[in-house]
């Protein structure tokens, strides 16, 4: 990747972690972790790999993202509008009564957003169910998955894992922010899922191991899945809770509750002095 658009993509990512920040402070609830972590991803594949069109959000040969860790749902949220699927202004109304940019991703509400998530597991079911139907239609669309660490924990994860395997899905790419912390603990502490590289191998994935805020190795995994034919690959990214927020950085706590006025002010000098 050049130099110039790593540049972007940095700049581009710290305004989706200020969207972050901004939205759960003004809705005083939220899950502000794990969207910090997921920022980077969100922010490479809305703002460089997926081929969409903000001004037609339903074009049938767009590619698809489902967000399987849907209450992070702030980070999607900041990367549509950053797109230009709706104003950033709006970022301030989340889970607010009305608004369309609600807790959890919502297909009926939001533009640009292409599966209603929330209950964990269910979201990598979608996007394999996605990507088959792009090979029955002969399709050349591809389809995008992130889940979390935590959320590999659940049965149907690896159920929906089994039949990209066998299908030999090579259209669908399947993201898991390894930030190693979830809403009671370390995953490990809670069920560990270690080691999820060896485990996704054996489901029959292409697998690649990265460090999930450096664009250089995004960049360069995303590729190497466009290019893999005969599997699905799977994106282990090693991210940090938190991330760009020094007092949320690895911070248990952050999963899910708002930054109070000073703390908002905080987070949101530290963002600005990254721009």
């Amino acid at each position: 990747m050049n130099a110039e658009l790593k540049a972007k993509l940095q700049k581009d990512a710290t305004r989706v972690r200020m969207s972050v920040i901004e939205g759960t402070f003004n809705a005083k609830s939220g899950h502000p972790g794990g969207s910090l972590s997921v920022s980077d991803l969100m922010t490479y594949l809305y703002m460089y790999k997926l081929n969409i069109d903000p001004q037609n959000p339903q074009w049938e040969d767009r590619d698809r993202f489902v967000l399987s860790k849907g209450h992070t749902a702030p980070a999607l949220y900041g990367a549509l509008a950053l797109r230009g699927f709706f104003d950033e202004e709006e970022i301030k109304t989340l889970r607010k009564p009305g608004s369309r940019l609600q807790g959890h991703p919502s297909m009926h509400m939001t533009p640009g957003v292409d599966m209603s998530t929330g209950s964990l597991g269910q979201g990598i079911s979608v996007a394999v169910g996605m990507a088959l139907g792009a090979k029955i239609k002969n399709k050349s669309y591809r389809v995008y998955t992130i889940l979390g660490d935590g959320e590999i924990e659940e049965g149907q994860v690896w159920e929906a894992a089994m039949f990209a395997g066998a299908k030999k899905l090579d259209n669908l790419v399947v993201v898991v922010d390894n930030n190693n912390l979830q809403i009671d603990g370390t995953i490990e502490e809670v069920n560990s899922p270690y080691p999820i590289d060896e485990k996704f191998k054996a489901f029959g994935f292409n697998v690649i191991n990265i460090d999930g805020h450096d664009f250089d190795q995004i960049d360069d995994a995303f590729t190497q899945a466009e290019n893999y034919k005969g599997a699905p690959t799977a994106i282990i990214a090693k991210t940090v809770k938190g991330k760009g927020v020094s007092f949320m950085e690895n911070q248990v706590g952050w999963h899910g509750k708002a930054p109070d006025a000073d703390q908002y002010a905080q987070a949101m000098a530290e963002l600005k002095e990254a721009l």
